[in-house]
């Protein structure tokens, strides 16, 4: 099979011909028919995930149809089109039994902790417990979109801040992440507010739903400024970027009781941010992480999406193939894409 192979982090990968994986027992071959192309991806790529073993085969965000199934496969068949949260489950330990395979003790992540999705095929173990079946309405590249950006920022807001009609959401960074939990405060009722440096990216906010934006370069504040449009700051807040100044504010921006939720990863210099947590105890703010989402979770955002009330594919940017990805992998660091790139051709 075609797929995008690298032997050392930050050298150029390459396309090339590799041995096609096969199923195993308890697992699935997923012909991939499109894959989301990730910064998470381009931190792979860099060296920054200690799970990564090389050679390697990135990808994460991917859907597809099975094309081989495992002997002790129950539930799926050759033919199924299907999706995979990024984060999944051994079906076995305690985390799994309590329907929390997002924090699986033994988890595995397809394009970190074994091959992934930018590639023909990809397999994926425990297939029962991690695979989600695919309605007929949405198709691959929407599918793709969901895998880790939407679904994890689905997770952020809905099971993990608990968002209510009503209240006010600040978002910190409007990329893929961002715009995704945007989207889906504002189709539950939310009053968002978007923070973000880049004027492009804050008027794609506001025709995802953001009520209010903010430039962060444009203000003395970005605390006080959030607190002054929301009357006392707000309800619920998400740091969707991953930065030490967007963790502090948007904490530091919540009203007393209020819940910030980080979905932007914490990586080198800013895995140890500073907390306000003076503020914290005095105003019993609530603190989350949030990590990818349950496989049996997506039925709740699938039929928020067959109803109309959320439409990811607006999200979706490029189509690539497997070799215009590769100098798009390597430059994420700085590209200012609102949109979300989709490998969708594997040559």
């Amino acid at each position: 099979m075609k797929a995008m192979y690298y032997e050392r982090f930050g050298e150029p990968p390459e396309v090339r011909d590799v041995p096609d994986p096969s199923p195993g027992h308890s697992a699935v071959v997923i012909e991939v028919k499109a894959t989301g192309l990730c910064r998470s991806d381009w931190h792979g790529w860099k060296g920054h995930d200690d799970d990564i073993h090389l050679p390697h085969v990135p990808g994460h965000e991917f859907a597809g149809t099975i094309a081989a199934v495992g002997r002790d496969v129950r539930n799926h068949r050759v033919g199924d089109r299907v999706t995979v949260p990024f984060v999944s489950g051994c079906g076995r330990c305690g985390e799994c039994h309590s329907g929390n395979q997002q924090v699986c003790e033994a988890q595995f992540q397809p394009g970190f902790t074994h091959w992934g999705s930018f590639a023909e095929y990809v397999a994926i173990d425990y297939a029962d417990q991690n695979i989600v079946r695919l309605p007929d309405s949405i198709d691959h590249a929407t599918a793709a979109s969901l895998g880790c950006r939407f679904a994890t920022s689905f997770r952020a807001v809905v099971d993990q801040g608990r968002v209510r009609g009503g209240e006010w959401m600040a978002v910190h960074g409007c990329g893929g992440v961002g715009l995704s939990a945007i989207m889906i405060g504002a189709a539950l009722g939310a009053n968002v507010v978007a923070i973000d440096i880049s004027h492009a990216k804050l008027e794609e906010a506001r025709r995802m739903g953001a009520a209010l934006t903010i430039n962060s370069r444009e203000v003395a504040d970005v605390v006080a400024a959030v607190r002054d449009l929301t009357d006392g700051g707000a309800h619920l807040s998400i740091d969707a970027l991953g930065h030490r100044d967007t963790c502090f504010n948007s904490i530091a921006n919540l009203r007393r009781r209020g819940r910030h939720v980080q979905v932007g990863l914490m990586l080198g210099e800013h895995g140890n941010p500073v907390i306000p947590m003076g503020k914290v105890i005095a105003h019993e703010l609530e603190i989350y992480g949030s990590h990818g989402m349950q496989a049996w979770r997506y039925d709740a955002m699938l039929d928020m999406i067959l109803s109309g009330r959320l439409s990811p594919q607006r999200l979706i940017g490029q189509s690539l193939s497997l070799s215009d990805a590769v100098p798009a992998l390597m430059a994420m660091d700085t590209a200012q894409d609102t949109g979300i790139r989709i490998i969708d051709r594997f040559v």
